[in-house]
């Protein structure tokens, strides 16, 4: 039985290989439906705040499960606790703590909704369970250069992250519509900071973790944030 679920975990990853690559042609074909870019005539919108909240808590609500589960026998592994604990740091500011702190924000079409729930749902089974029960690392994975190095990345683009949607969150003052260029941080050199820093947090999870699940993760945020990163500077040049 164990073997057949790992297994399953490989396969899962590869396949995310190849969503990841899928997205990213579709993407370029048809754009990103998100935000400003979202059809305003979009069947059953939900509200931002909400979907922010229902799309990512399957990555949070399953790592905690795997904690909380009398067979998570790799948690009892510093390494594995460190990784499955940076997921878990990302999902929960995102989930508990972003979404709250979204000031109006457009509702989200229905089908990317979905989508966006389907993921999580499907590479926070992939994450949680392949770190609570088949990661196999020596305890001095945490000193090994991959580890540290992987992790400092990370760290780096979590707060990129969460410093770029702060810049954006205050770029309007109260009554004000319309958009802005963004100023502060990353953003005075890149157009889409915030999605640098994500790429950059799952790069570095990916190196810390040294797996094929990690790497498939950090690939497909790549192959779906470039996209959006590139339509947005698009956006940018021919409006401003």
């Amino acid at each position: 039985m164990a073997l057949a679920e790992q297994f399953l975990l490989d396969a899962l990853a590869y396949l995310e290989c190849a969503l990841g690559f899928v997205s990213y042609v579709l993407l370029r074909v048809v754009g990103s439906p998100y935000g400003r870019y979202a059809s305003p005539q979009s069947a059953f919108p939900v509200p931002a705040r909400a979907a922010w909240v229902l799309q990512e808590l399957p990555s949070l609500a399953l790592p905690l499960l795997a904690c909380a589960g009398a067979r998570a026998e790799r948690l009892n592994r510093w390494p594995n606790c460190i990784l499955l604990g940076m997921f878990l740091i990302h999902y929960a500011q995102r989930t508990l703590i972003f979404s709250l702190l979204i000031r109006g924000g457009k509702p989200t079409p229905l089908y990317s909704f979905v989508l966006a729930f389907v993921f999580c749902t499907y590479n926070g089974y992939l994450q949680s369970r392949y770190l609570s029960q088949y990661a196999v690392y020596s305890d001095d994975w945490v000193t090994d250069p991959r580890f540290l190095t992987g992790f400092v990345l990370w760290l780096a683009g979590l707060l990129i992250n969460i410093h770029s949607d702060h810049v954006l969150r205050n770029l309007r003052k109260p009554g004000e519509t319309g958009y802005k260029i963004p100023r502060g941080g990353l953003f005075e050199y890149i157009s889409a900071a915030n999605y640098f820093g994500e790429v950059v947090e799952w790069c570095g999870y990916a190196l810390a973790s040294w797996s094929i699940q990690g790497w498939a993760f950090a690939l497909f945020t790549f192959c779906t944030l470039v996209t959006r990163a590139q339509q947005h500077h698009q956006y940018v040049l021919k409006h401003f």
